[in-house]
């Protein structure tokens, strides 16, 4: 827990929300052979916690290969969350259907099958995009003009002092673009956001903790529930990352976000599989 989150701790309530993502339902590589069980201890983790949270918050890649089979059987899994409010966005591997529907067939009614939607709960407003439908391979996500649109009138009518939290799959700020570990519109999303006085954006994608705090924007990518990846720029490239299999749990995890009431801004937390 870092130095912030123990500062608010003695004022936070029960989690607002716990992020999980990048389950990669149908993985079964060296990097971690079973990740239906890595899941299912998550959501043992999960339904541990001594306060349930409102909200469980997905950030893509619920899948490996966007199969039927996959998505059902990790619906299946999700039924085990006491918390059964679930928010999700698509990643890249949750739609590489030929069609691009089996995702949405299951996900897509909060957006009417586009990807993008927003929601409000306990004062504080949620933006759901998605970057990842004109995925290529080493490219950076995409907004495009119709969802930025969409987020500036979304935006339009709400107080300065509400507070935001935007969620996508690939990260919404640039971590390494040679590796395409950025959306290259964002800087036109961040231009909506740069007045609200708590904005909070969260992502998956890249398997690690990055954090960063641009005045009152915090940027934050979360562990996968399946397998690690490399720092950026170390190595060839992205990918699986095989570790000892006594390090694998250490690199696994979640995240959870609580309120803290003065001044009303969201404070993250992450917990590790170990």
């Amino acid at each position: 827990m870092a130095a912030a989150d123990r500062q608010g701790a003695g004022r936070l309530g029960k989690p607002l929300f716990v992020q999980i993502s990048d389950t990669h339902i149908g993985f079964n590589k060296d990097a971690n052979p079973d990740v239906n069980g890595t899941l299912m201890l998550t959501i043992a983790l999960v339904n541990a916690m001594p306060e349930q949270p409102a909200l469980i918050i997905h950030t893509g890649d619920i899948t490996h290969l966007s199969k039927p089979a996959e998505f059902d059987l990790a619906q299946q899994m999700f039924s085990g969350l006491r918390t059964t409010e679930m928010h999700t966005v698509p990643g890249e591997h949750d739609t590489t259907d030929a069609t691009v529907t089996e995702y949405f067939n299951r996900f897509g009614k909060a957006s009417d099958n586009k990807g993008y939607y927003s929601f409000d709960h306990a004062g504080v407003h949620f933006v759901a995009l998605v970057n990842v439908l004109q995925f290529k391979p080493g490219g950076l996500g995409t907004l495009g003009t119709e969802q930025l649109a969409w987020v500036a009138a979304d935006l339009k009518g709400r107080s300065d002092s509400t507070p935001i939290v935007v969620f996508a799959h690939m990260p919404l700020w640039t971590i390494h673009e040679p590796w395409g570990w950025g959306t290259g519109d964002a800087d036109q999303l961040m231009s909506s956001l740069r007045r609200f006085g708590s904005v909070t954006v969260l992502n998956g994608h890249i398997h690690q903790i990055v954090q960063k705090v641009e005045g009152n924007v915090t940027f934050h990518t979360a562990r996968s529930t399946a397998y690690p990846q490399p720092t950026a720029g170390v190595g060839s490239g992205p990918g699986p990352l095989k570790v000892p299999a006594d390090q694998l749990a250490r690199m696994l995890g979640v995240t959870s976000v609580a309120v803290v009431k003065h001044p009303k801004s969201l404070i993250l937390s992450d917990t590790t599989l170990a």
